[in-house]
């Protein structure tokens, strides 16, 4: 079995201080940095951009795992990879034509990555899957950060890995969204590879502590 991933999520991380929260990132057992960027369209909130994620990448010393919730991507791809990201993550509700977006993305020498509303089913990923490197399943409503962790998650999860297996496919499942020590463990159990956690991590007394107890329950 391969160790799952922890990807503290940046949105949560206090922007007065964002070197310091990205050297605590590049200093913890946290796997990736996980940077959601926005553009008050797709999602009712706006993030951060390319000036942001710049600098993120010029600090981060790890796998950086962008997750773009914008209308028409494709825009991007470029801008994106030449930022430094490893792994690009698309919302499935935002492309007409997925199969190409993730050709885009691949070409460009990153990870395609396709993230779920709460209300999309996987079942739209069924001709896709082979061709992509992550799911990325959202846990709580995109858009704002510290919500609350949405239950029916843990079965879309598994029927997820089904697919995933049914297809022969090696496509990692990423859990956005309201991951805490509480839930954790149910979430690898179900078959998720990578979780995401923000307010969890960031708002936590001791941040590295709390990273390296989330990696222990994840793998335990």
């Amino acid at each position: 079995m391969s160790s799952k991933l922890i990807a503290p999520s940046i949105l949560a991380a206090d922007f007065a201080n964002l070197q310091r929260d990205i050297e605590m990132v590049n200093n913890s057992e946290a796997d990736w940095f996980h940077i959601d960027i926005m553009d008050g369209v797709f999602v009712p909130n706006i993030s951060f951009g390319m000036p942001v994620l710049k600098a993120i990448s010029k600090h981060a010393n790890k796998t950086i795992d962008v997750h773009l919730m914008i209308v028409d991507p494709d825009r991007y791809i470029k801008t994106f990879a030449k930022l430094g990201s490893n792994i690009l993550t698309v919302h499935y509700e935002a492309c007409t034509h997925l199969h190409r977006t993730l050709q885009a993305i691949k070409s460009e020498g990153m990870k395609a990555g396709v993230a779920l509303n709460p209300h999309t089913n996987i079942n739209v990923l069924e001709d896709t899957i082979n061709d992509i490197d992550l799911v990325c399943v959202m846990s709580v409503n995109p858009g704002f950060g510290g919500q609350s962790f949405i239950e029916n998650t843990y079965s879309k999860v598994a029927k997820l890995k089904e697919l995933i297996t049914q297809k022969g496919a090696s496509t990692l499942i990423e859990i956005d969204g309201g991951v805490t020590d509480k839930n954790a463990k149910a979430l690898v159990d179900v078959g998720a590879d990578v979780l995401v956690a923000g307010s969890y991590v960031f708002k936590s007394d001791n941040q590295t502590q709390t990273i390296k107890d989330l990696r222990g329950i994840a793998n335990s």
